[in-house]
């Protein structure tokens, strides 16, 4: 998978929707946007949504929702406003309990003790990846990709809303999958839970192929399962989507 550099993100506009009101906070500056992802969760428990950016001063998103199982929550993106882009990743938290500020902890996913925010790196977990940076030279943007690279959570489709690819192109096709991807995972990558549920599938070797790739590419031909993926002739893991008005991710069961 190619290192994703992240630029600076402006405040984001989360609206919930779909069947119930998802418990996210209004954000708190309005922002003009070219494009909207919306959040779905199918995964018959309640998810956290996390996301990330690099370490080269990009600010973190804040106010991010909690969608219990059939919510959904449509997340704006700031691209008028400076810097003029965005770059970033959507992951899901699972298995949250405590106190947010203090305790507050997630078994899968957590990236901090606040509830609508991150505040330091994911844990291994399933990453739907973008870049919607006008300027970007190699490929015009934007730009998707569903990354198992450092481990399967959840499986995660991305798709377009109003997407218009030319004819004969690639360009705007779904990527990722709904297939349960957990029954799959090799037992020495495999983690459960005391029940002994599978929850977690981590990847030994990010940059080499392995038992896991070869299992998650299998099942699953439109992800990165490993890091050098996108090299490959004939790959199906990064599209581009140079006119739509915005994405889906649904978050699917693991097992």
């Amino acid at each position: 998978m190619r290192k994703l550099f992240y630029a600076v993100l402006a405040v984001l506009a989360v609206v919930a929707t779909a069947a119930g009101t998802a418990s996210a906070p209004a954000a708190t500056a309005a922002v003009t946007a070219e494009h909207t992802v919306t959040l779905v969760n199918r995964t018959g428990e309640t998810i956290w949504i996390g996301t990330g950016v690099n370490a080269d001063g990009s600010r973190n998103l804040s106010g991010l929702p909690v969608l219990r199982d059939s919510q959904q929550a449509t997340v704006s993106i700031p691209e008028s406003g400076a810097p003029g882009h965005w770059r970033g990743k959507f992951f899901a938290r699972q298995r949250c309990t405590g106190n947010p500020g203090s305790t507050f902890h997630c078994e899968i996913g957590d990236c901090g003790n606040l509830a609508d925010r991150c505040t330091t790196g994911e844990q291994p977990a399933s990453l739907a990846e973008f870049n919607f940076d006008q300027h970007e030279p190699i490929k015009l943007a934007p730009w998707y990709d569903v990354s198992y690279v450092n481990a399967v959570s959840l499986p995660i489709t991305i798709e377009t809303r109003d997407g218009k690819a030319p004819p004969g192109s690639t360009e705007c096709e779904p990527v990722g999958c709904s297939d349960r991807l957990l029954r799959y995972c090799p037992p020495a990558n495999l983690t459960r839970d005391r029940a002994g549920k599978p929850v977690l599938c981590t990847n030994p070797d990010r940059d080499a192929k392995t038992a896991y790739s070869n299992a998650i590419s299998s099942h699953c031909p439109k992800a990165y399962a490993w890091s050098k993926q996108d090299a490959e002739q004939g790959n199906q893991t990064v599209r581009q989507c140079r006119q739509c008005s915005g994405f889906t991710v649904t978050f699917h069961r693991g097992i």
